[in-house]
């Protein structure tokens, strides 16, 4: 195996984590250095592994499963069965952190519930990534993505006044839990660097997802209101939109008064500012409808392209509502490396979306290809778990493993 360099090198991690909060936790994790083991049921594995089309070419993965699992080494394991439990006790004993997203109390059945973790190795740091949290009347039910994205609130923000609530175009609810359980592990390996002593890190999609809700959760906290639907415009600002062009979209940010100002002197609405309806951000919310109105004539005058220059040189951001094409083909998106090759057993490479987190000493890596379900059993439950080959063998032919 490629020796990691990132920060948490020489940490190891029991991934019991499958589909995708608890992979993008886990990856994050693998990215930085930690080496991942991820245990798959025999046979089957991860549920996104079947979660296609499309395939990433020449791997027989599916895309779906490329995207939140490299840096990880494939253990398929029956934890259902004592001999399965009986080796995950002793990979436990090699492991400094266990992520889990099973449905709450599931763990508990087979021994492996938190305060049993904790009896016997005071040590681990204890991930949970459920829907609900380990508490409350939600506690023990399932989580699903668009069903968090409704519970949280977000669906209700999403989409024009007058249509349907809209759940984003990305899983956010699932990755969102998956990140802020990456940053719960870190603080707790700060806290067991003093303490010598690891703890559980709970954590609710529904509660993340409430924590993100920003400046429309504040603006509720503020008013007692709900705030409506604006399709794509801002609660706060105005104006910040989308706006037709002469050949398409663009979406125009004007984040204050002065912005406003020069981009009124610059076509010829100077007038504007010293209209009490115009002349503060304000004011420019409360008459939010005769704003769109007035601007929508005077965007339809040039093209994106046309926009864009003119704005930029103006310094008022703006920019192009790009398709997924258009965005991994952009000059910044390429010179920040957002997409790198890996080299790939099956397919020779397979392209991934980089790690955001650029650290200027201590760079995310990318040693291990998304791997095949159980490449690694016989390696890791020799190397690690201390299994011989005969019993390896053994739990092969019962289907254990």
């Amino acid at each position: 195996m490629t020796e990691p360099t990132g920060p948490l090198k020489g940490l190891r991690v029991l991934d019991l984590t499958r589909v995708l909060a608890g992979p993008t936790c886990t990856q994050m994790l693998g990215d930085l250095g930690a080496e991942v083991i991820k245990i798959e049921r025999p046979g089957v594995g991860d549920d996104t592994r079947g979660f296609a089309p499309p395939m990433m070419p020449g791997t027989g993965q599916s895309a779906y499963f490329v995207g939140a699992n490299r840096n990880k080494r494939s253990v398929t394991l029956d934890i259902s069965a004592p001999e399965g439990q009986a080796v995950l006790r002793r990979l436990l004993d090699a492991c400094d952190i266990l992520v889990e997203n099973f449905k709450v109390g599931t763990l508990a059945k087979y021994g492996f519930g938190y305060e049993q973790v904790h009896a016997t190795h005071p040590h681990i740091i204890y991930c949970s990534i459920t829907g609900f949290g380990q508490t409350g009347p939600y506690a023990a039910r399932p989580g699903y993505d668009s069903l968090i994205q409704a519970m949280g609130g977000v669906m209700s923000l999403t989409g024009e006044p007058d249509g349907l609530p809209q759940k984003v175009g990305v899983p956010v609810a699932d990755l969102f839990a998956g990140l802020y359980g990456c940053i719960g592990i870190l603080a707790a390996l700060r806290h067991r660097e003093r303490t010598g002593r690891g703890q559980q890190v709970d954590i609710g999609m529904l509660d993340a997802h409430v924590a993100w809700l920003a400046n429309q959760g504040m603006n509720y906290l503020a008013t007692g209101e709900d705030p409506p639907r604006l399709g794509n415009q801002h609660p706060n600002i105005v104006p910040y939109q989308v706006f037709a062009t002469a050949d398409g979209h663009i979406m125009l940010s004007i984040g204050n008064d002065p912005t406003f100002a020069r981009f009124c002197e610059a076509e010829g609405l100077a007038h504007l500012p010293a209209d009490e309806r115009f002349a503060t951000n304000a004011a420019r919310v409360r008459n939010r409808a005769l704003v769109t109105e007035t601007l929508t004539p005077v965007m339809r005058r040039r093209t994106t392209a046309e926009w864009i220059e003119r704005l930029e040189a103006l310094k008022i951001g703006c920019g192009p509502i790009n398709r997924l094409s258009q965005v991994f083909a952009d000059p910044q998106v390429i010179a920040r490396q957002a997409v790198v090759e890996m080299p790939h057993p099956q397919a020779g490479t397979v392209k991934v979306i980089a790690n955001p987190v650029r650290l200027s000493e201590t760079p995310a890596d990318y040693r291990l290809a998304p791997p095949a379900l159980g490449a690694d059993t016989d390696a890791v439950l020799r190397d690690l778990a201390g299994l011989t080959e005969d019993e390896i063998a053994a739990l092969r032919g019962k289907n254990l493993v």
